[in-house]
């Protein structure tokens, strides 16, 4: 299943693979890597027990990104551990880690979806054409079911950053 014109790329529209992961849902499975003290993992299971932010963005290499990474970043700070935050995107897990070194990211932990395109798939973000991640946001309850979802509809544009936060706050 694609979804063609789902999002657009400096207007011209794109495809995403897979379905549109809807509130309500329970969150589909995925394979994350981070790199800390060797590879790492992150999984559905490990997001259970807290409210769980995910912050899909295309590349951190590119400026909206790393807007929205710092700006989740500033935001989520006050929260400290109450919840799970996530950038996710298919940067290596090395080039984010040093993003992250390199502009002091301490309140979002990040999540390369670069060895299989799982969360891509999985969740309806993958960029066909670009083989890159789509923008958006999800928010997850405790159990893992999706309670907020933002595919953002042009890629070069900032996620709705007061609706994703009002709805993580909302369930702690």
């Amino acid at each position: 299943m694609s979804r063609a014109g789902a999002v657009t790329f400096k207007g011209a529209p794109l495809t995403l693979a897979g379905n549109a992961v809807e509130v309500g849902q329970q969150g589909p499975d995925f394979t994350l890597h981070f790199f800390e003290d060797g590879m790492q993992t992150i999984t559905p299971a490990c997001l259970k027990g807290k409210a769980s932010i995910l912050s899909v963005v295309p590349s951190l290499d590119t400026p909206v990104c790393q807007t929205q990474t710092k700006k989740f970043n500033q935001e989520l700070s006050a929260l400290g551990d109450q919840i799970n935050a996530v950038t996710v995107s298919l940067d290596l897990p090395f080039a984010m880690g040093r993003f992250c070194g390199a502009e002091d990211i301490t309140n979002m932990k990040v999540g390369s979806d670069y060895q299989d395109r799982s969360f891509g798939q999985n969740w309806g973000m993958l960029i066909e054409e670009l083989k890159l991640l789509a923008r958006g946001v999800f928010v997850l309850d405790a159990d893992g079911k999706v309670a907020y979802a933002e595919t953002v509809g042009e890629v070069t544009d900032e996620p709705n950053y007061d609706a994703a936060l009002q709805a993580l706050k909302g369930l702690i």
